[in-house]
């Protein structure tokens, strides 16, 4: 089959021919449709951050297909199914998983990290994990439900803890931050949006931020964003993966708020302890999303709730997968989606 082959940092994707895998026991052949690019996979091509396999490895972990084979002792799986990949995939076994907590699995793994991941014609995973993608939903949009979706929902519903009439700020509006904003406007909070991007600021209005602030033209966000509010925002979510921006979404916060970080920064963060107890802030981590939440996010997304027309920007040969992180690095876009 064709996949598309990191080596190591520094060095583009090759594509290239590699074996087809065979489904093991438990698994699923799963025929890709379409795979989201991410940010997170220039970590490792730029940036010189280690996947946990180690080279050569599949990146792409935003993946929907069709089933194309079973393996043995699979059931409730057929060829010709229609589904979606997590980009987590939990072992279903261990305290965390019976928690219902299946993205802090003590065996997780992560497609395009531990394993092979969608940038190919083929992916085998544990049939278990699989998501049935109702028949309305395009597959090469719904990829991007894997971790530009899913992530942002896990973030306002389990970690922020969004409720209606709460006011919101959303620190970057890339492909994870536009879909804060809109999960964040279905749950009913009042949303503030900050990015350096005009474009972006307007989709996020288009997504259902009642407000945008661009720090290009308020030297001070934070007092731009306190005058919107009334005070204060009382969740913040911070989607872009920086020390100072992480800092900036912790200013943001109103007393009794909470800061929900979702961008990933290998580097150290101060943030004024202080603060934290004088105004009993709360400051909480987000990590993909639970088992248990893709059908409610699939039931959001047929219901025409949560968006993916303007999330997905378009699609990519695979071929041409080079030229698309070219874009990514660029910024173009959104979400671009990775064909085979």
């Amino acid at each position: 089959m064709n996949a598309a082959v990191f080596h190591a940092s520094g060095r583009p994707l090759e594509v290239t021919q590699v074996p087809t895998p065979t489904p093991s026991a438990g698994e699923a052949l799963i025929r890709v449709a379409g795979c989201g690019m991410c940010h997170t996979d220039l970590h490792y091509i730029d940036h010189g951050v280690k996947p946990f396999k180690t080279p050569p490895l599949i990146l792409g972990h935003e993946v929907a297909g069709v089933v194309e084979a079973v393996g043995s002792g699979v059931t409730g799986r057929a060829p010709g199914d229609r589904v979606l990949i997590p980009a987590v995939l939990s072992c279903g076994r261990c305290g965390y998983c019976r928690q219902g907590r299946e993205n802090l699995c003590e065996r997780l793994v992560m497609l395009g990290n531990n394993i092979d991941g969608g940038y190919a014609e083929f992916v085998a995973v544990p049939a278990d994990d699989l998501v049935t993608v109702p028949p309305e939903l395009l597959l090469e949009q719904a990829c991007v439900i894997a971790d530009a979706v899913a992530t942002p929902y896990h973030a306002v519903t389990r970690r922020g803890r969004v409720r209606p009439g709460q006011w919101v700020a959303v620190v970057g509006c890339g492909g994870v931050g536009l879909n804060v904003v809109q999960c964040a406007a279905a749950a009913g909070g009042q949303v503030v949006a900050l990015d350096l991007n005009d474009d972006r600021l307007a989709l996020a209005r288009r997504l259902g931020a009642t407000h945008t602030v661009n720090p290009k033209a308020f030297p001070r966000p934070d007092k731009r964003v306190r005058e919107i509010t009334g005070g204060g925002a009382d969740v913040a979510f911070e989607a872009v993966g920086a020390p100072a921006t992480i800092q900036a979404a912790y200013g943001l916060l109103k007393r009794g708020g909470r800061l929900c970080v979702i961008g990933y920064s290998a580097e150290e963060v101060t943030l004024s302890a202080a603060r934290l107890m004088y105004y009993e802030l709360e400051v909480v981590g987000c990590l993909g999303c639970g088992a248990g939440e893709y059908p409610e996010i699939m039931s959001l997304v047929a219901a025409g709730k949560i968006q993916l027309d303007p999330i997905v920007s378009g699609t990519i040969p695979l071929d041409c997968i080079n030229e698309g992180m070219d874009r990514l690095r660029r910024g173009e876009g959104v979400r671009w989606v990775v064909t085979p």
